[in-house]
């Protein structure tokens, strides 16, 4: 079976992208299953009803997120009401939603976890804890289980990666919207990449407009609102191919494509087996 794997959208520009290219993509991987980080939906902080159905619409079959979940109030409601919306499943206890799930398609059993680390970002629960109560709940359904790993540091992120290596189909970094060419097969037949990057603006600073960016970093001034940045778009993410039986990884592959008045055909990136 064949997952893709969308990274972090951000705000209108990248909705559009995903519309645009997600179909394309689709045609050229045929992927079983689609996964996209959308905790930046809406203006880049957060997501609505309205932007999590528009994903929907467009081919995405399951919604994860971070630490950017809350930014809108509604999340709280739609957390409780969407089982294909996720949030990190370390968050403390009583917290509304769901951090994992099993999703059925095609004659699949597809487990989606989500989860957020701590070095760098906030006082969440322990993460790999939190892995191992996750895949307690849906470990006996599937041994198809796809991890969102939504951290900052690459040593923490890479620490997941072993940790759930033949555990899981793949660990899949999320939330510094930089891609990384650390794509490969661990030993025991895990899928990892330390971050699968953004899709949104590529003249930006991490998706946000590069001057609030600069001024912010240049005056130690906080801003309220910083503005997604417009111009050419890119997508990214990794194509994870898998036994669909075993669950064990056979190939990940990095892919992305811009999308502007003339789009480009998707390229994949370094594409890796370990045999």
């Amino acid at each position: 079976m064949r997952l893709l794997f969308i990274g972090d959208v951000i705000g209108r520009i990248g909705r559009e992208c995903v519309k645009h290219l997600l179909p394309k993509m689709a045609e050229l991987y045929k992927p079983n299953f689609v996964v996209l980080n959308g905790e930046n939906l809406a203006g880049g902080f957060g997501l609505t009803a309205e932007t999590v159905h528009e994903m929907y619409s467009a081919g995405v079959d399951v919604i994860t997120s971070g630490n950017h979940i809350w930014d809108k109030k509604v999340a709280i409601k739609l957390l409780d009401e969407d089982e294909r919306l996720l949030r990190p499943a370390n968050y403390p206890p009583g917290v509304p939603g769901r951090g994992s799930a099993v999703y059925r398609k095609d004659g699949l059993a597809i487990g989606v976890v989500n989860l957020i680390g701590r070095v760098y970002m906030d006082y969440y629960d322990d993460p790999f804890r939190g892995a191992d109560e996750e895949l307690k709940k849906i470990g006996g359904e599937t041994n198809l289980v796809f991890v969102d790993f939504h951290a900052e540091a690459t040593s923490e992120k890479q620490a997941m990666g072993y940790y759930l290596d033949g555990r899981v189909t793949a660990v899949l970094g999320t939330h510094t919207h930089v891609p990384t060419a650390d794509e490969r097969i661990l030993e025991k037949k895990t899928a990892y990449i330390s971050d699968v990057g953004m899709t949104g603006p590529v003249d930006s600073v991490i998706g946000l407009n590069k001057k609030e960016a600069l001024d912010r970093f240049h005056s130690r001034i906080p801003h309220r609102f910083m503005e997604v940045a417009k111009g050419e778009a890119i997508l990214s993410g990794a194509l994870v191919e898998a036994d669909k039986e075993t669950g064990k990884a056979r190939v990940i592959t990095r892919v992305s494509s811009k999308y502007n008045v003339t789009t480009e055909a998707p390229q994949a990136h370094h594409h890796y087996q370990k045999r």
